[in-house]
């Protein structure tokens, strides 16, 4: 007997990217990229929850510019399939201790691919000119083509 598959979900799309987003604090910045996680089927509600937990415990900001909240090892159950979600802040966001994030990314990794892909995000924005030039595109397609 055949079992059905649901077919692979893209890790990214353009959908997976809010442009010139506006939040009060980095707390509603990682729910906003948390929920679009959970709307491309990546991650149950819970997934942002721990992301809040996370970033609670220790910031997500990682330098130049950019945020990458993501679950603690716990939340693995709330990952239905790895994932992004992007959101590009060109005014800029509050991360604390005089961080400031412009491009907040939010990670579900299934199994092992939770290092990876913190891996490869870091090294597509280990140059700050590329990382100021992406928080001030106004095209989803270019961020889409930077991260994939």
């Amino acid at each position: 007997m055949f079992s059905r598959r649901e077919p692979a979900r893209p890790i990214l799309t353009a959908a997976d990217i809010i442009l010139d987003a506006k939040t009060a604090d980095k707390w509603e910045a990682i729910r906003l990229v948390g929920n679009r996680l959970v709307e491309a089927g990546h991650v149950e509600p819970g997934y942002v929850d721990a992301m809040i937990e996370r970033e609670k415990g220790f910031t997500t900001y990682v330098g130049n510019g950019l945020a990458i909240p993501h679950g603690v090892a716990e939340s693995k159950r709330f990952i239905r399939s790895s994932g992004l979600a992007i959101a590009q802040f060109p005014r800029g966001i509050d991360f604390g201790e005089g961080n400031v994030a412009y491009l907040v990314i939010g990670i579900a990794g299934k199994g092992d691919q939770h290092l990876e892909l913190l891996s490869s995000i870091a090294l597509r924005c280990e140059n700050p000119d590329e990382v100021k030039r992406l928080a001030q595109t106004r095209s989803a397609e270019d961020l889409l083509r930077a991260f994939l």
